[in-house]
């Protein structure tokens, strides 16, 4: 393919590394690029040729919604093809979360995201951190959030989704520990979703004490 997406812009410049090829396999949802490279190792020596795919996914965010009035978190269940394929059950225990759109504020998206697959609407967010997911293959990064949200009783609290995505989400309301549980249970299997309540369970006093005066 000769026409290059602007989601699989040609590798940047580095100190030490060498692109050889940088062309596109696949160009769908997601761009799929072949690059052959050598890079400079610790001891100062070129490395021998390497060809990576990378799929190109882009910048992401996650999201955990926390009501720190009832002490309790908003977490969604969907079907996942690749964790049936994995092996794993493919109905996952998720936060909430969702690609960036092309010039979106991150923000913007964290916002957008609740919205469309929890039906809430967060009034606060703090970051926890930025992460990468799959170095080893991919440029899909996360930007994760802690959102203030008002939550219904703890239960099954409805289906969301866009129907034009044909998305079936299903929201779950849990008394907090009763979520951190899922973390010593292995009960909490995808790894963005597990990250977010062990940030959540270190900074929960904290949030209690400022989002319920703020």
């Amino acid at each position: 393919m000769n026409t290059r997406p602007p989601k699989a812009p040609p590798i940047p410049p580095y100190p030490g590394l060498e692109i050889r090829e940088d062309s596109i396999a696949y160009n769908g949802r997601f761009a799929m690029q072949i690059v052959r490279f050598t890079y400079e190792r610790f001891d100062g020596t070129r490395s021998g040729e390497l060809t990576w795919e990378l799929w190109r996914r882009g910048p992401a965010v996650v999201v955990l919604p926390y009501d720190p009035w009832s002490d309790s978190v908003a977490l969604i269940e969907q079907f996942r093809l690749p964790a049936h394929a994995a092996g794993f059950q493919p109905i996952m225990k998720e936060c909430v979360a969702g690609l960036c759109e092309p010039g979106e504020d991150m923000e913007a998206t964290a916002r957008r995201e609740v919205r469309e697959e929890s039906g809430l609407e967060p009034d606060l967010l703090e970051p926890i951190g930025k992460f990468m997911l799959m170095q080893g293959g991919s440029d899909e990064n996360v930007q994760l959030y802690c959102a203030r949200v008002r939550l219904p009783e703890a239960g099954e609290a409805g289906t969301y989704g866009l129907a034009d995505e044909h998305e079936d989400i299903r929201l779950t309301v849990l008394p907090a520990e009763q979520a951190f549980a899922l973390l010593d249970t292995h009960g909490m299997q995808n790894a963005t979703g597990a990250l977010a309540l062990w940030w959540l369970r270190h900074h929960r006093p904290r949030l209690r004490e400022e989002w319920t005066r703020a």
